[in-house]
């Protein structure tokens, strides 16, 4: 075996790796992918990095991962059944739930009666 087969079985076993190391929320915590920040303003304008981050991290809109076991089994407090599904687009308020990273991308962990609304489309919202 030559070093140039070792670096690519480790290559792939870090890849494979990063896969499985994505939480599995417990309980009724849904976990939350936080979109990319524009790098530019509608007008063109570069955003500096500090103002990226803030903007990351006050983010109102996520996309919903994965649902805790107990996610809305509670039927007094969610009468009408679950307010968002895996793989829905949701407002939720300003510097809500666990804030980390995973290989560079910041997740959340949220409780679900933390989510505001289901949307079609995260474009264009942004916060007040």
């Amino acid at each position: 075996m030559t070093s140039e087969t070792n670096v690519a079985e480790i290559d792939i076993d870090q890849e494979s790796q990063k896969s499985t190391q994505m939480p599995e929320p417990s309980g009724y915590k849904i976990l939350i992918a936080l979109p990319d920040i524009d790098e530019a303003t509608e007008g063109g304008i570069i955003k500096a990095e500090e103002t990226r981050y803030v903007e990351s991290v006050a983010t109102i809109v996520g996309f919903v991962l994965k649902m805790g076991p107990d996610c809305y089994k509670d039927q007094k407090r969610f009468p009408s059944g679950p307010w968002c599904s895996e793989g829905d687009f949701i407002l939720m308020r300003t510097y809500t739930g666990t804030r980390f990273r995973v290989h560079g991308k910041e997740l959340r962990l949220i409780n679900d009666d933390s989510v505001e609304a289901v949307i079609d489309d995260p474009r264009g919202y942004e916060r007040l």
